[in-house]
């Protein structure tokens, strides 16, 4: 291991990986004074916030996430001045569409009195109101509590015990009791889908309020020009800092590195087992078994499309949306859901006979609302539905599938499309292992201890991870980086 710096008016980091937990790390750093160093194993930033031409020159597809509503209520992001290096949110009409199989759709808007009007009775649209208005009135307190360390003292305790009595039930125990007609069930239904859990476990609920509130206050926006747009911004930031970045640098062993006060590594607890190996194995044996019982959850199967023409939804109010969630009802997305959790690698949901449940697909077109995706007439779209991690059972026959199920003719649009199943997505970012875009399985125990009792913290003097696999997990908002680098910045 390299020999930490004791001269404390020249403190030192590193930091690999520059996703945006790396990229947050790495400014927190620089923000403290403390002389950062950034070495990403890529030609670009932004570990699977990137944008690239997949499918047809001129077609700018967002290869890993794509919608940020975490992006945009992240407390960390907000006190950047982001705009001034490029970023520039664009929100959609609507949020999210959720169309059902009567050619109708269910829309979370921004304004909550429509959302309940569109739920289909006035029970259920007060009950709605009921979950969701504390959690909009206070949303910034609530982003505080969830997206802060996981021990802490709450500044709203009120608040973070309301969200957690209804947040801790599974999502289809809450949509069951707390709706009675089919629509609003859906629309719980696919947000809690997002957990990337089966909604029959305890707190999946958690995830579909959150984004829900998220709709209402800050919403669901995409970035113009790309994903790629967030990651440089930060970039740019690091650099005004004084922080420096090192591209295709790959970073096999920490002791490769040059003498630092913190080592901040945004990569996954196997990864981590990669790079400190023998320091592990020789010094820290509890703690290396500790990593290795760390579990990975589902993986996703991701399609990008080149399209003629916008996708011919039958439920035209889904063309107001960015994201459209298709698997119809909540029994429907409850049997999907379930379905990653049952195999591992090979095996699974295999598309092909009646018992096989149809997935609950996500997808996203962000051209309808940035022209600059696609040459202009032209559009963009993609989707994924969870997997077993690692499955190699070919599915997009059964995305497209459901996207006909709701746009008859969608086929006809498609001028190119580029598949990636699990394996693939994790060959272009080894931290998506077998496919998984939450950075380990979101599990009761692992959304708490993550990814293990200690955190951040490692067994390893001076070595700090900073990814999803720490608290407070996926999605895009960089506070796992934030927080991690708070902490070894006291070091």
């Amino acid at each position: 291991m390299p020999e930490p710096i004791t001269t404390r008016d020249r403190r030192r980091a590193a930091v690999i990986g520059a996703g945006p937990n790396g990229l947050s790390a790495a400014i927190t750093l620089a923000q403290a004074g403390i002389s950062t160093n950034l070495f990403e194993a890529s030609a670009t930033v932004g570990g699977a916030a990137r944008t690239g031409e997949l499918t047809l020159p001129g077609f700018h597809h967002d290869l890993g996430s794509s919608v940020f509503p975490m992006a945009a209520a992240s407390p960390f992001f907000n006190s950047l001045p982001l705009g001034r290096y490029g970023l520039r949110w664009i929100q959609p009409p609507v949020p999210l569409a959720h169309p059902l199989d009567d050619g109708t759709a269910v829309l979370l808007e921004h304004d909550l009195a429509a959302t309940c009007a569109n739920l289909g009775s006035t029970s259920d649209a007060a009950s709605y109101r009921s979950l969701l208005q504390p959690l909009i009135e206070d949303w910034p307190a609530l982003c505080r509590e969830i997206l802060g360390p996981v021990l802490h003292l709450p500044h709203s305790p009120l608040l973070l015990a309301r969200f957690g009595l209804y947040g801790m039930l599974p999502a289809a125990t809450l949509a069951r009791s707390a709706f009675k007609g089919a629509r609003a069930r859906a629309l719980l239904a696919g947000l809690a889908a997002h957990s990337v859990m089966r909604l029959t476990t305890p707190f999946s609920s958690a995830i579909g309020l959150v984004l829900a509130a998220a709709g209402h206050t800050t919403g669901w926006p995409i970035a113009e020009g790309g994903a790629q747009s967030i990651a440089a911004a930060l970039a740019a930031h690091f650099e005004s800092l004084g922080g420096t970045i090192q591209l295709n640098h790959r970073v096999a062993t920490l002791s490769e590195l040059e003498p630092a006060d913190a080592i901040l590594c945004d990569v996954t607890p196997r990864q981590l087992r990669q790079l400190a190996a023998v320091d592990l194995q020789q010094h820290h044996r509890g703690y290396d078994r500790q990593l290795a019982r760390y579990r990975y959850g589902p993986g996703v199967y991701k399609i990008d499309w080149a399209l003629s023409d916008p996708i011919p939804w039958t439920a035209p109010d889904c063309g107001r949306a960015a994201t459209v969630h298709l698997g119809g009802s909540l029994e429907e997305i409850i049997a999907a859901e379930a379905e990653p959790w049952k195999s591992a690698r090979g095996s699974g949901r295999n598309g092909k006979g009646s018992d096989a449940p149809k997935p609950f697909v996500l997808l996203v077109q962000p051209s309808l609302f940035d022209p600059s995706r696609a040459p202009a007439g032209r559009h963009t779209a993609w989707a994924y539905c969870h997997v077993p991690n690692g499955s190699d059972v070919p599915l997009a026959a059964a995305i497209e599938a459901q996207v006909e199920r709701f746009a008859p003719g969608f086929g006809d649009c498609i001028l190119a499309r580029s598949v990636m199943p699990p394996s693939d997505l994790e060959e272009w970012n080894p931290n998506l292992i077998g496919g998984d875009i939450s950075g380990g399985a979101m599990t009761p125990r692992q959304l708490l201890l993550r990814p293990t009792p200690s955190l951040y913290r490692t067994a390893l003097p001076k070595v700090f991870l900073c990814s999803s696999s720490t608290p407070p997990g996926g999605a895009v908002h960089g506070m796992c980086g934030h927080l991690a680098a708070l902490l070894a910045s006291k070091f």
